[in-house]
């Protein structure tokens, strides 16, 4: 699956011309707005290849592969921000001689003018990977013809354009961290945060005799609610993969969220039958900064949390731990039957295979009205193929099946996988792509995927918006929203010998988080034993692990999950320095 998407541009748009040389000064400036857009600390290091080509482009340059295999080769493990500098300062912002060029490369029959398939194919191989439908929008947005393609005019517009929208949006960004530092070092409480401090675990109360932050409002029929399915699956190259979710909220209004595990089919239940971990980070959508967590947890798995948000727009990210739902150990099984023939050769799903797909329906029918969207249908697309659903496809869809108010039924969707299993002559090994994506196993038995409800109820927000925009791992933000949690509510720990190391052990009822903040200018391994207490599970594996803390960095050593939900549940670490 591919990583999500942080830009609606494309990675030849987010280019500028400068026709003269840029001052030392400027390019400090734009370096360190787009380094602090993507990073929460200027001591913050580049850490992937993609980090390096996508902050170049947010600069208003466009390196090739081979430009960016000068400066992260093979021995490269990070770059920092004095590095990066140092690269913009060597590599020139786009001429328009390179916009010229760019232009006849991307017109690939050199009619002078720039079609939307020429440029939905650069933007499939190139950079941000964008949809068709997002191709089109920005055509759209400088076809001053309105022709449907773009004339080296159009084109350069666009490029400029898009490279001063990133430019002034990174120095947005880095002004309003700005502002948040110095409203903390004067007491002010940070906006749409809430107060992660230990002493003060509550945001903003709206009034008294009302149920506590972590029970259910008890007047919450009058609050406005809104609702999502989504799932969690895994995956051989990502590892976990969920939908992530915006929410906008019109007005400062205090919020009820919930999440907890759906059972469709066999789901929700780990092998030994306790209840697969579905909790949520709310994380500011400017900055990815935590803003509140699921620690309330209740004895049928369901999570959730109570607090004041203000006006603005969030990121939601629903998250497992990985103790619970695990890749599956025995895949001897031998393959359950999805079709039949009959004497003259038709083709037919058996029982199980319908069952399964009405299964599949019911985890893509996000909103749950009983039908599937295009959206829905094209987010089901992604999971099992890795592309999105083009006009030409959703036609066939619309020329083959009956809809109902422009949506997919359930029997349209059998009807589909019908035509598939049919145009392959009895073929199933696509077939079982879409289940083995899905989560399915060769006894057609949901064991690699948990799906799940998200609700999100609104005091004094009367239209609050909630939105899927991603099917990803999300890896980096789930990290250092774990580590901000830790270190913000953890009990701290110096590790023995080591004054700069400091382990942070964030533990409630029914979960623990181990972290290891290294502020030293050294790298660090060390050997985290949770084996003390029994009846626990770590994400690792094991209850020791040893994790690798780079100079400045926090890492995150164990989640860690109860084997048994119903009894008492303590942590205890160990941590040791490895040579």
């Amino acid at each position: 699956m591919s990583s999500q998407r942080r830009s609606s541009r494309p990675s030849s748009a987010a280019s500028r011309t400068s026709m003269s040389a840029q001052s030392d000064v400027e390019t400090k400036l734009e370096c360190r707005a787009a380094f602090l857009g993507r990073y929460d600390d200027i001591r913050d290091e580049i850490d992937s290849k993609d980090d390096l080509m996508t902050l170049l482009q947010q600069t208003g340059r466009n390196p090739s592969s081979r430009v960016i295999s000068k400066y992260w080769t093979r021995n490269t493990e990070s770059l920092t921000f004095d590095d990066f500098v140092d690269i913009c300062r060597r590599e020139p912002v786009t001429s328009e001689d390179e916009l010229m060029r760019a232009f006849r490369k991307i017109d690939v029959n050199g009619d002078g003018y720039i079609s939307l398939d020429e440029l939905f194919k650069v933007m499939t191989t190139k950079g941000e990977k964008m949809s068709r439908s997002e191709v089109k929008a920005m055509i759209d947005e400088v076809d001053e013809n309105k022709d449907g393609r773009l004339d080296y005019k159009e084109f350069s517009h666009m490029v400029i354009s898009t490279a001063e929208d990133y430019k002034k949006m990174s120095i947005r960004m880095m002004e309003k961290k700005e502002k948040r530092k110095l409203k903390k070092k004067d007491g002010e409480v940070t906006p749409r945060r809430e107060d992660l401090s230990k002493g003060r675990r509550e945001s903003r109360p709206r009034s008294a005799g009302r149920a506590g932050r972590g029970q259910e409002p008890n007047n919450i029929r009058d609050w406005t609610g809104v609702s999502s399915k989504g799932a969690f699956f895994l995956d051989d190259e990502s590892g976990m993969v969920t939908h992530s979710y915006s929410l906008v909220l019109s007005e400062d209004t205090e919020v009820w969220i919930t999440i907890q595990p759906l059972r469709i089919g066999e789901s929700g239940e780990s092998l030994d039958g306790t209840v697969i971990d579905t909790a949520l980070f709310v994380l500011n959508a400017d900055d990815n900064s935590l803003v509140a967590f699921t620690e309330n947890r209740d004895s049928k798995g369901k999570y959730s949390l109570r607090c004041s948000l203000s006006m603005g727009t969030y990121t939601l990210i629903p998250f497992t731990t990985g103790c619970r739902l695990k890749p599956r150990r025995d895949t001897s099984t031998k393959d359950a039957k999805l079709i039949t023939k009959d004497k003259e050769g038709k083709i037919a799903l058996t029982r199980a295979f319908r069952k399964a797909l009405e299964e599949i329906f019911e985890m893509a029918d996000l909103d749950g009205n009983g039908l599937l969207s295009r959206d829905e249908f094209n987010w089901y697309n992604l999971r099992t193929s890795g592309e999105e659903i083009a006009d030409d496809e959703w036609q066939v869809v619309e020329d083959n099946i009956d809809l109902e108010k422009g949506e997919i039924t359930r029997t349209g969707f059998l009807r589909l996988n019908e035509m598939e299993a049919d145009d392959n002559e009895g073929d199933t090994e696509d077939l079982w792509i879409t289940l083995n994506g899905m989560g399915f196993n060769k006894s057609l038995i949901l064991d690699e995927a948990c799906p799940f409800l998200l609700r999100v109820y609104a005091e004094a927000c009367d239209d609050p918006e909630l939105t899927v925009t991603g099917l990803d791992a999300n890896k980096e933000k789930i990290n250092e929203a774990v580590c901000e949690l830790a270190i913000s509510k953890g009990e701290p720990s110096k590790v023995r010998g080591m004054k700069d190391l400091t382990m942070y052990t964030y533990s409630n009822d029914h979960r623990a988080m181990i972290v290891v903040d290294n502020k030293s200018k050294t790298r660090v391994k060390i050997e985290l034993d949770c084996s003390k207490r029994r009846g626990l599970v770590s994400h690792t594996g094991s209850l020791v692990a040893a994790v690798t803390a780079s100079p400045q960095t926090a890492v995150v050593g164990h989640h860690i999950l109860p084997l048994d939900d119903r009894g008492d549940f303590s942590v205890v670490c160990e941590e040791s320095i490895l040579k």
